[in-house]
């Protein structure tokens, strides 16, 4: 009932793996780097909650997993979510301007596609805690709304991070430490 969940989830756990991909080359504008890590310091323990958060929705969805504790686990990681990007987001505001052309557009826009997708993981949570638990067909049914609405979600988030490359920071938010994602250990399905 809950792997649906779980399967969309791997998708947002996608959108945080984007940021490990290459590392930045010896090219890179040492202004951008010092401004990468400013974000990537403040980034890094919002990522390891989402990353948490996601273990425990696949947890829950790999368990036979009654559908009160799926209700709960998942409402708090949603909550979770909701916090950590918009953590995120405050931080590129407060890391200043990114030193690229259009800083201050490619700065807001990334910002507000990550509020974007803290907004959506707190109407995922609202959703999700308006389920009966006790009527398993309608729980599961609305689960799977839930689940249908993830991809939406992560949207903005992925958004943020396109707008981020394309204003020319991927390679130093790429090199640093604090926005690398260790790969997630492979889980029981």
């Amino acid at each position: 009932m809950n792997k649906k969940i779980a399967a969309a989830l791997s998708g947002g756990a996608a959108l945080m793996l984007v940021l490990s991909g290459c590392g930045g080359g010896d090219d890179t504008d040492q202004k951008a780097s010092s401004w990468a890590k400013k974000v990537c310091d403040q980034w890094q323990p919002q990522i390891q909650k989402i990353e948490a958060a996601n273990v425990e929705i696949k947890r829950v969805a790999s368990e036979s997993s009654k559908p009160d504790e799926v209700q709960k686990t998942d409402s708090a990681a949603f909550a979770t979510m909701t916090e950590s990007y918009k953590a995120m987001a405050d931080a590129l505001r407060s890391a200043g301007v990114p030193p690229v052309k259009n800083g201050s557009a490619t700065q807001e826009a990334a910002a507000k596609g990550f509020e974007t997708t803290s907004t959506g993981y707190a109407d995922l949570k609202t959703k999700t805690d308006a389920l009966d638990p006790q009527d398993k067909t309608k729980f599961a049914d609305g689960l799977k709304e839930v689940a249908g609405g993830l991809k939406d979600v992560t949207k903005g988030g992925q958004d943020a991070l396109a707008t981020l490359k394309a204003g020319g920071l991927g390679p130093a938010i790429n090199s640093q430490k604090g926005c690398q994602v260790a790969a997630a250990p492979a889980s029981g399905q």
